[in-house]
């Protein structure tokens, strides 16, 4: 498995390396202990503690949602389709904060982000349909949801298709400058992008 950093401080890219032959493929999609060693963390990715799947149609949105508290860390991966992921660094401390950065997830590289606590989070479904798999290292607490709306334009997510569909949720979620405000954070002005990773 290949373990790249990104421009994001501490998101890393994880791309395992699939046997193809005549009959299709095999791939680990995951190895703790390559994991492990590369953070430097022993044990750290049994922390993980929930695995969950959303299935979303083209053009669906999803996002973009963070997490209050001490936040969560996750895996995410897309197991069938393809997605264009967006990761925003919320944490006032992190000299990436306030920048977003894309990524292509599919199910032809397998390609997986480690997002760690204090990201917005979101996704775009670029295929007919698209799977795409979480392990979460925290249970869910509906009362730390965070979210920004998908189309606020401080946030400028540039998502690359129509929009069809998006949750009631997300629909009515605050801006990026409430958020700030919630978060007692003081930054002036947009978010920042990175280039996107494809």
């Amino acid at each position: 498995m290949l373990i790249e950093a990104t421009e994001l401080a501490d998101v890393l890219v994880l791309t395992p390396q699939p046997f193809r032959d005549g009959r299709g493929l095999f791939t680990r999609t995951f190895d703790a202990a390559e994991f492990d060693a590369h953070l430097g963390v022993p044990g750290l990715s049994a922390t993980f503690v929930q695995d969950s799947q959303s299935r979303s149609y083209r053009g669906v949105v999803r996002g973009m949602h963070g997490r209050a508290g001490r936040g969560e860390a996750k895996l995410v991966r897309c197991a069938h389709g393809s997605v264009h992921d967006v990761l925003v660094d919320i944490r006032p401390e992190s000299r990436t904060f306030g920048y977003q950065q894309s990524f292509l997830l599919d199910d032809n590289d397998f390609r997986h982000l480690y997002v760690p606590p204090g990201f917005l989070h979101g996704f775009q479904a670029l295929s007919p349909v698209a799977d795409v798999c979480y392990r979460i290292d925290r249970p869910h607490v509906p009362g730390e949801d965070l979210g920004v709306a998908f189309d606020d334009p401080d946030l400028g997510v540039p998502w690359p298709q129509p929009v069809t569909v998006v949750s009631d949720r997300d629909a009515d979620a605050r801006s990026w400058r409430q958020l700030l405000e919630t978060l007692r954070i003081e930054h002036e002005g947009p978010v920042r992008h990175f280039r996107p990773r494809s």
